[in-house]
């Protein structure tokens, strides 16, 4: 088994849900893992392993949230695994690809959230569903964010004022789960 799947069912297998739509998820992406060989990059047509970041500023206030060009809505950071990668390697070059900080650490190394959600048909696309691998991330010193290319607009918002921009019950979990720690 490749190291980097065994290291993820790990995480996942010390993962403790919040709430019975977490506890689903995280079935559901073990269950991916289990059954299937080609769970990283985007090549399986089934679905692909997705490694998000709920990416805090250095005073545990806001959260740096995109407005996703493609799906239209605002999220969290994050996208595809590459082969060859870890998960948190992953969820670190998403969170700088997306934001263009640099200045950045993991407050801890366990999964802080898991989703699963279907990507609906595009293009030459078939629907599949991302099995969402969150980590909590924060930023170490003040650095200006660049909006990429994936994204209309990225904003830091403040914790309290994410109901405002979506009501996503994955990214409020999220909300809950930060308010609770901080």
């Amino acid at each position: 088994m490749d190291r980097y799947k065994e290291e993820l069912l790990d995480l996942l297998s010390q993962y403790k849900p919040y709430d019975i739509n977490d506890k689903n998820s995280l079935k559901l992406t073990s269950a991916f893992l289990s059954s299937n060989e080609d769970v990283f990059g985007n090549t399986n047509s089934k679905g692909h392993i997705t490694a998000s970041i709920w990416l805090l500023d250095y005073h545990f206030e806001k959260v740096l949230m995109t407005h996703h060009k493609k799906l239209n809505k605002w999220l969290q950071l994050g996208g595809h695994t590459e082969i060859g990668e870890s998960i948190h390697e992953a969820a670190l070059r998403e969170a700088m690809e997306e934001s263009g900080l640099t200045k950045l650490e993991f407050l801890e190394r366990e999964i802080f959230d898991v989703d699963v959600h279907e990507i609906p048909e595009r293009k030459h696309l078939p629907a599949h569903f991302h099995y969402d691998v969150r980590f909590l991330i924060r930023q170490t010193a003040k650095e200006s964010i660049m909006i990429s290319d994936e994204s209309n607009d990225l904003k830091w918002i403040p914790i309290e004022e994410v109901l405002k921009l979506t009501n996503s019950p994955s990214v409020l979990r999220m909300v809950e789960k930060t308010t609770g720690k901080f």
